[in-house]
């Protein structure tokens, strides 16, 4: 008895000893992720299987999915692939639950315990979700040290908001990825909140090289902001004319920000280092933790909030918070710079606000009642919502919009615009800002002339005249340099080739679409819906021209279809780098074409058979891949 109690023993010892192996990671830190949908609670090794528990974080009674193609690979580079899942189906629909949280557990092969980093991926398809380096020894990781360029400047907190200078030269952005690896990204895309940017999304691309550095140059006309579009976040800062911009950006700080599970674990430093122009403001800017939104960044709270109201009542609910944030701002640690470029972006963002009153309070009622497209349109053009009158009266308390400062914020392109939405907003903004000049009017008119001329519409030669007499010769001289650049490239776009424009006919509203399509049955088509103003389209277009070069021995035909909204010499000149079958129909054609076919934005995609049959739909750009991918299955049809 006795020596089968010690077999007993001696087994239940072996069994526990195993166990013991089990190598265990709670919450792992990392160096970079392309999403933070889901998140390592920790990493269980063992000797025949490693075990990844997974929380995710995503909108309720939406869905996530992993896909069977995912793996791990580990720091010598050897690939793990995933076995199966636990709690979720690989490459099933995964549909979150109310409270917009889940876990599951993702099984892969055993890792050898001298691995000291894994990276996760899905896959190397668009929008396949990352995690670089993740980290198995936290403790070596945390000691690992910050170049000596990543420092934070002194700040000096008497110090003045300067007044920026205008001029028309050259800003230089540069900077270095920390920790970057190649598969991370090859290029970023720079936002350059410019003159008309939030019609024409103006945008550079920048090459990342081999070492994570980086640097663009661009011509500005005075202080302006970028943003930097990365995997793992954006990064926002400023460039001027005749200085230079220097950026560390540090990923693991700036990741371990966005997490739900480390948010609260020791930092890796800032998320971002600034040198050159300006870095004590900007790198005290990015630190800033108070929040100057008025309102719900997400739309439908402000929208349910706002169903129904009056003009006044729609007033009282954005301007509600703006006391709290006044006092929060003075009675802050940060510098009389900071806190008086944060007064300004809450003036730059009341204003917007209030501009945008009767088209916030109709899409209110649009998106609450869930209007189609139809009614939508019909109760937008016969509503009035009544304005009483001073109502505007409260811009008078915003007079800092009108001042060169205002130009420091990300914010002003954007309110510009906003503030088109004023019916006769030049006469209200005379009368509440008690003048006609200034730098916000003669920004406005830049802003006018500037887009008209990037829609291919050259200066007057009273506009020419006109340009000279605006308050900075900066001003005048991005104009001109713009309008010689579009003049030259009607020249150029006279010469090309490589697109057709075609007429729909004369035609029913219900055979437009089936006519269109049948001047090229028996051919692999893409439809695309798109417009000149719309931004993701502009660029969804130069994403796509290397897959056409690439797919050109396919029967494929590029058919590209806008309306009456795209003005006609722009389209004209657009379409010249756009090679494809090229429609432009009426406004009572594009209505009907959105409504008969379901069309809920623009870009919108149709892959249509030789047959003439639809295999695949998406509004908004689905990716390159994504579209090879659905286009060469249609062919193989």
């Amino acid at each position: 008895m006795r020596s089968f109690a010690w077999i007993i023993g001696l087994l239940l010892c072996t069994v526990y000893g195993v166990q013991a192996q089990d190598r265990v990671i709670e919450r792992p830190p990392f160096l970079a992720w392309s999403s933070n949908s889901i998140e390592i609670d920790k990493i269980v090794m063992g000797d025949t299987v490693t075990t990844l528990y997974i929380k995710a974080y995503y909108r309720p009674k939406y869905w996530i999915k992993i896909a069977t193609g995912s793996f791990l690979r580990d720091n010598n580079g050897m690939l793990y692939p995933i076995r199966k899942g636990v709690g979720i189906t690989l490459d099933k629909e995964f549909w979150m639950p109310e409270s917009g949280e889940a876990e599951f557990q993702l099984l892969f092969p055993p890792i050898p315990q001298n691995v000291t980093s894994l990276d996760f991926s899905e896959g190397d398809f668009d929008g396949a979700y990352k995690i670089w380096g993740i980290q198995l020894d936290r403790n070596a990781f945390y000691k690992q040290k910050l170049p000596k360029e990543a420092v934070k400047h002194k700040i000096n907190k008497k110090a003045a908001l300067p007044t920026p200078k205008l001029a028309y030269a050259t800003a230089t952005l540069k900077g270095k990825i920390l920790d970057y690896q190649k598969d991370m990204m090859k290029q970023m895309r720079m936002h350059i909140e410019s003159p008309a940017s939030n019609i024409h999304n103006e945008q550079n691309i920048i090459k990342i090289e081999e070492d994570g550095s980086f640097q663009a140059e661009v011509k500005v006309a005075s202080v302006t902001s970028v943003a930097l579009e990365m995997p793992f976040g954006w990064v926002e800062c400023l460039i001027a004319p005749n200085e230079e911009t220097s950026l560390i950006i540090n990923t693991k700080e700036l990741c371990r920000r966005q997490t739900h599970l480390q948010k609260k674990d020791k930092t890796f430093g800032e998320p971002v280092y600034f040198n050159g122009y300006l870095a004590s403001l900007q790198q005290e800017l990015a630190s800033v933790d108070i929040d100057i939104t008025l309102k719900s960044v997400f739309y439908m709270d402000m929208y349910n909030a706002i169903a129904g109201k009056s003009a006044d009542e729609y007033k009282a609910y954005v301007l509600e918070r703006l006391p709290s944030i006044r006092k929060a701002i003075e009675q802050s640690s940060y510098s009389n710079a900071c806190k008086e470029l944060l007064n300004i972006q809450v003036d730059l963002a009341a204003t917007g606000k209030i501009a945008m009153t009767d088209r916030e309070l109709k899409s209110a009622y649009i998106a609450v009642n869930k209007l189609n497209r139809e009614k939508a349109n019909e109760y937008f053009s016969n509503t009035h919502i009544d304005i009483p009158e001073g109502y505007y009266d409260i811009l008078k308390e915003f007079t800092s919009i009108n001042t060169l400062k205002a130009l420091y914020s990300r914010q002003y392109a954007s309110t510009i615009y906003l503030i088109s939405f004023m019916p006769n907003y030049r006469k209200i903004l005379k009368e509440t800002l008690g003048t006609n000049q200034g730098p916000l009017f003669d920004y406005i008119r830049f802003n006018e002339l500037y887009h008209s001329i990037k829609d291919f519409i050259p200066l007057t030669a009273d506009q020419e005249i006109e340009i000279k007499k605006l308050s900075s010769p900066a001003y005048t001289e991005m104009l001109t340099q713009t309008n010689k650049e579009t003049i030259k490239k009607i020249e150029l776009n006279k010469r090309k080739s490589g697109f057709t424009i075609n007429e729909a006919g004369e035609v029913s509203n219900e055979d437009l679409f089936p006519s269109i399509l049948s001047k090229f049955r028996g051919h692999t088509l893409l439809v695309d819906i798109w417009a000149t103003w719309c931004g993701p389209c502009r660029m969804a277009n130069k994403a796509i021209a290397p897959m056409k070069e690439e797919l050109k021995e396919k029967d494929i035909i590029y058919l590209y279809i806008t309306g009456e909204t795209s003005p006609k010499g722009t389209w004209e000149n657009m379409i010249s780098d756009i090679h494809g079958e090229h429609f432009r129909v009426t406004n009572e054609q594009w209505n009907f074409l959105m409504s008969n076919l379901n069309i809920e934005g623009v870009p919108t995609y149709f892959i249509i058979d030789s047959e003439g049959n639809i295999t695949y739909k998406k509004t908004g750009f689905p990716g390159v891949e994504t579209m090879k991918k659905q286009l060469l299955k249609t062919l193989s049809k």
